[in-house]
């Protein structure tokens, strides 16, 4: 029978929980006594909230008769210093997120041109952007250790991504050659039976097929093209980072001959290079203009079997270019039985910023626009080899 009272032990709990909570707010609100917690910090605890008073100080108002400034100033041992401490007080998706913030809260970039910082940083996407953005003014002692930091990011997304991304693209491509006389293993069943419904007896509750459809083996010549069209503009660096390694990884693959252009006003084929994508991203110029309508044309006339092509545009569509041009080279491609996808990101982002007008006008030419991640690009690419609709999701 209950008494109505609470128990010692549960008293201790939520009091617990209630310090947890104004332990958890003291470190958010980045405040001292004035901050209404009245919750004091010591040890550990203390430490976390002078890192994170060092990056996000500086943007706070002055409280009352005093200043509260960012401590990490302009020299590279106290940011070394201060990497070192996030490394140790937060996760790894927590450090790449303060030390992005870092890079453009504090103005950090160009001592990113230093090898003792690019070694004390955590690597990512988003730093690979930063490295390639900065490429053309890192000294010489510094581009060796830079190298290291991209290939690290790189080697981990190929492995990550590879893997699904062969298996699932050497299905499609099996799929794409239908045979009518396939070995046992090689019928597609749902097909052989939706092609044989007529022949069903209904005394066995069977269905006697006189056609069979399979999958053709993929042979080892070239079965497919696939063109990467990637805008190199600075607002596209996480897309480039992905685009490089995917595609190195179709490029590996026999079945599929890949080419991979980048562009801003001028366009550069970096195919050559996609034995390794850490040259490629290291071939890349971030920033500038865009010019998609020459970007297209270059990429239209490497193409030598239509209906085998597939062309993917990986840009936010800002054309500084002819616009006109640009989406008669669209419509001539699909006309000519091109496979045309237009990615306005290929990241983990979230939404991107794009031109609208120029998206609505290519989905009004049977070519929608849409961001994608790395994850969901497998199924894109299945999807454009097989000529059937793209997995467009549903926010766009």
């Amino acid at each position: 029978m209950s008494t109505g009272t609470t128990s010692g032990p549960a008293v201790s709990e939520e009091l617990a929980a209630a310090d947890e909570r104004l332990r958890r707010w003291r470190l958010v609100l980045g405040g001292d006594t004035a901050d209404g917690t009245g919750c004091a910090l010591s040890g550990r605890d203390a430490a976390m909230d002078g890192a994170l008073t060092a990056l996000y100080g500086k943007g706070d108002k002055p409280q009352a008769g005093r200043e509260r400034s960012a401590g990490l100033g302009a020299s590279a041992p106290s940011v070394a210093r201060w990497l070192g401490d996030i490394r140790t007080y937060f996760p790894s998706s927590v450090v790449q997120v303060m030390q992005r913030d870092a890079i453009d809260r504090l103005g950090l970039s160009t001592l990113l041109l230093e090898p003792e910082m690019l070694e004390a940083v955590e690597a990512d996407v988003h730093l690979v952007g930063t490295l390639l953005s900065l490429n053309k003014a890192m000294p010489e002692t510094t581009k060796e250790t830079a190298r290291a930091v991209v290939r690290k990011v790189v080697e981990d997304l190929e492995k990550r991504l590879a893997t699904r991304t062969r298996a699932t693209l050497t299905g499609a491509l099996d799929r794409s050659a239908r045979v009518t006389r396939p070995r046992h293993h090689d019928i597609d069943w749902n097909r052989t039976i939706a092609a044989n419904l007529r022949n069903y007896l209904p005394e066995y509750r069977t269905v006697v097929p006189d056609r069979l459809i399979g999958y053709g083996r993929a042979s080892q010549s070239v079965k497919k093209e696939v063109i990467l069209c990637i805008d190199q503009s600075g607002s596209m660096a996480a897309s480039v980072v992905y685009a490089s390694v995917f595609g190195a990884v179709l490029a590996s693959m026999r079945s599929i001959n890949t080419r991979l252009v980048v562009f801003d006003t001028a366009v550069v084929d970096l195919t050559d290079q996609l034995d390794d994508p850490v040259d490629v991203l290291f071939g890349t110029q971030l920033g500038g203009g865009t010019d998609i309508n020459r970007a297209l044309a270059y990429c239209q006339s490497q193409i030598t079997r239509p209906a085998e092509t597939v062309v993917v545009l990986i840009s936010d569509l800002y054309e500084g270019g002819i616009r006109n041009e640009m989406l008669k080279r669209v419509a001539a491609m699909k006309a000519s039985g091109v496979q045309f996808v237009t990615l306005l990101a290929l990241s983990d982002e979230g939404a991107p910023a794009y031109d609208r007008e120029h998206a609505a006008a290519l989905a009004a030419l049977g070519a929608p626009a849409f961001a994608c991640t790395p994850d969901l690009f497998p199924e894109v690419m299945a999807a454009a080899i097989e000529k059937r609709p793209l997995p467009v999701p549903d926010a766009m």
